[in-house]
């Protein structure tokens, strides 16, 4: 049997925001970001779910739910930006054969839902990689199939997996409705998300 991963990329820092903390760690809601993240990721269904850490890892993963699902991976060099957090997460689930595919989300994005990550995995197989659209803007999360994993791991700096889709054969999901990949790089996006109904 061939599995659909998860992956949430929680290792930067967040230096827009100012001060010393993590990102993931930012409260909303009552809970930390990277908790609203991991939580769309394991009731998503799909399997293993890998954490990225790195930044004030330690803390980070304390936030993290007691799942056996749940796999965190150290990224020591989150410095360098979304490409090593990237590169964390496939190191992970390349050594797992059954694992053919991994739907990427950020932790800095609570209201993507475990429909979104859902519909983006559905569309395994006709696409080597898929972008969910909401309101026809694309978001996270992003599906990677096996077959472009090499060719992430080349990536550097702060530069995602939209990086291939000029490269490959793309799909698209409608995921309007599902959520939103609204994230939050500043404190005044919070504050907006946190208005919101």
């Amino acid at each position: 049997m061939t599995l659909v991963a998860a992956a949430v990329l929680a290792a930067g820092r967040g230096s827009r925001l100012g001060g010393d903390g993590a990102k993931p760690l930012l409260v909303w809601r009552g809970r930390p970001l990277v908790a609203w993240a991991v939580d769309a990721a394991l009731g998503s269904g799909l399997r293993p779910v890998v954490v990225v850490v790195g930044y004030r890892g330690d803390e980070v993963r304390a936030a993290l739910p007691d799942d056996p699902a749940l796999v965190v991976a150290e990224n020591p060099g989150w410095e360098e930006g979304i490409a090593s957090s990237l590169r964390a997460a496939l190191r992970v689930l390349d050594a797992r054969a059954d694992v053919e595919a991994v739907c990427v989300g950020l932790a800095d994005q609570p209201l993507v839902s475990p429909d979104a990550y859902r519909a983006v995995a559905v569309s395994r197989g006709q696409h080597v990689i898929v972008v969910p659209t909401y309101g026809g803007s694309p978001g996270n999360p992003v599906m990677l199939s096996r077959s472009v994993w090499a060719e992430a791991m080349q990536l550097r700096g702060d530069v995602g997996a939209r990086s291939l889709m000029r490269d490959h054969d793309c799909g698209q999901v409608d995921c309007t409705g599902l959520g939103s990949a609204a994230d939050i790089d500043t404190l005044d996006d919070l504050e907006r998300l946190e208005e919101s109904p």
